[in-house]
């Protein structure tokens, strides 16, 4: 019965989420449903767990939504995010149209920009060159996936996405943990992924399949704007990367700097400065991509308020990406008081394939990250509720706590995207596409990476590189 309570409330919650409902919601709704069930109190349940939990979560990483989404917004808006994916679509052309545009997907995920602002850059240049090589458009999804989803969103050492951020937060570790592990399975990822999407290319142009006949949100080509030189509009992108990396890996912070705040007796909640430097670093280093990227871009925006609304439009929606996040967390954490819960984390935690905590961490991650369908907060709630036992783990075998960032980052990414994640979600419906019509190439994305996860851990264990 105690196990009973928490499968209930994760499926109705998973239910909810495919249906489209907000988890802001029906997170807390079915969080409470479970203690309920298991005879805790449902008020302080709510109060002092649930809540409790998340607004920690929104304490360590709401500057990074915040600022992530405005560059991503401000990027949008200047047309300097479009300009590089033209540039490198016009440059490879035709006969190259898959790789294009994830290649486009990629450098702008890599830059800093959020996802959802990927998608919606990308897909009319990527439309428009799938049509003009006759590929089925049907492809396009998987494609962009295979480029924002993916390799650049957590496997790469060094990107700013929020999955690369989370784990820092737990292992005191920066974004650039376990580079070889992170180069090698992201390397992976990229090439198996487009060997797949070849053959699938393949095989359709030899059933005679072309793009085939679309009315929904086909793009119109817009031929008199002119959009910035693809090497202004790369410069915020890498300005991120070099400051971010100069303030984690170069620069020495001083271990004392929270000293002046403790001495107010206020209530820090993390008096080790090596677990908030990577936030620091991409919060600085955001701030200036953004500064960089209005000066370099402000022609561009509307006339008559068109900053004021990119950074607007910015600042609301991190509120929605944060607050979502933020109660997948707070649900974990009343999930993880449960009775029934000691059984389920006991399980994960005796997953010992190889004497490691990789792969339990690795299960762990991934099949929450599929529950909630969200990658940083199925991850959020795994490293929560265990990171604390997989890190004494490691230390207990002399492992290095930057191969379980790097795992449980991949691994965020992997199941996250079943049906219901809402990511998917918008980027069919931007893509004009039904899931019967695109999903399985999405679906290939996820097995692909949830399976090069391994492969990585496979790695570690044969040579002990990372």
């Amino acid at each position: 019965m105690d196990v009973f309570g928490i499968v209930l409330s994760l499926c109705l919650l998973m239910f909810m989420a495919y249906m489209g409902f907000s988890v802001i919601l029906f997170a807390p709704i079915f969080a409470l449903l479970a203690a309920s069930v298991e005879g805790l109190p449902v008020m302080p349940s709510y109060t002092e767990l649930f809540m409790f939990k998340a607004a920690v979560y929104i304490k360590a990483f709401f500057p990074v939504f915040l600022l992530g989404a405005i560059f991503g917004k401000v990027m949008e808006d200047t047309l300097l995010a479009k300009g590089i994916s033209k540039a490198i679509m016009s440059t490879l052309g035709q006969k190259r149209a898959m790789l294009a545009v994830v290649l486009s997907c990629a450098i702008l995920t890599y830059g800093g920009v959020s996802l959802f602002v990927v998608v919606f850059a990308v897909y009319p240049f990527g439309a428009a060159l799938f049509k003009e090589a006759d590929i089925p458009k049907r492809l396009l999804p998987g494609t962009i996936a295979l480029g924002a989803f993916t390799f650049t969103m957590d496997a790469f050492p060094g990107t700013p996405q929020i999955q690369n951020i989370i784990p820092t937060n737990f292992y005191g570790t920066t974004l650039y943990a376990a580079p070889i592990s992170g180069l090698v399975g992201g390397t992976l990822i990229f090439v198996v992924g487009m060997l797949y999407l070849e053959w699938r290319r393949k095989k359709a142009a030899e059933r005679g399949e072309g793009y085939g006949d679309h009315i929904l949100n086909e793009p119109i080509a817009a031929k008199d704007v002119a959009l910035p030189k693809w090497y202004i509009g790369t410069l915020p992108l890498l300005v991120v990367l070099v400051i971010n990396f100069i303030l984690s890996r170069v620069y020495t912070w001083n271990p004392d700097i929270t000293a002046p705040l403790a001495s107010m007796k206020l209530p820090l909640l993390v008096t080790d400065v090596t677990k908030v430097i990577g936030i620091w670093s991409l919060v600085i280093a955001l701030a200036i991509g953004i500064s960089l990227a209005v000066g370099l871009g402000y022609k561009n925006l509307p006339k008559g308020g068109g900053l004021q609304r990119a950074l607007n439009v910015g600042a609301i929606g991190s509120l929605l990406a944060i607050m979502n996040t933020a109660s997948e967390v707070g649900y974990g954490n009343v999930i993880a008081a449960l009775p029934g819960f000691k059984a389920i984390g006991s399980f994960l935690l005796g997953i010992k394939v190889g004497a490691t905590p990789l792969v339990s961490e690795a299960v762990s991650v991934t099949t929450l990250a599929g529950i909630t369908g969200s990658a940083s907060g199925g991850m959020s709630i795994a490293l929560d509720l265990m990171a604390k036992d997989w890190l004494a783990w490691a230390n207990s075998i002399g492992m290095s706590p930057q191969l379980l960032h790097r795992i449980a980052s991949m691994a965020s990414g992997g199941c996250d995207t079943l049906p219901h994640n809402g990511a998917v979600i918008t980027l069919l419906a931007v893509c004009g596409l039904t899931h019967r019509q695109s999903y399985i190439d999405i679906g290939a994305m996820t097995v692909i990476k949830t399976a090069i996860v391994y492969v990585v851990i496979l790695l570690y264990t044969l040579t002990g590189l990372y």
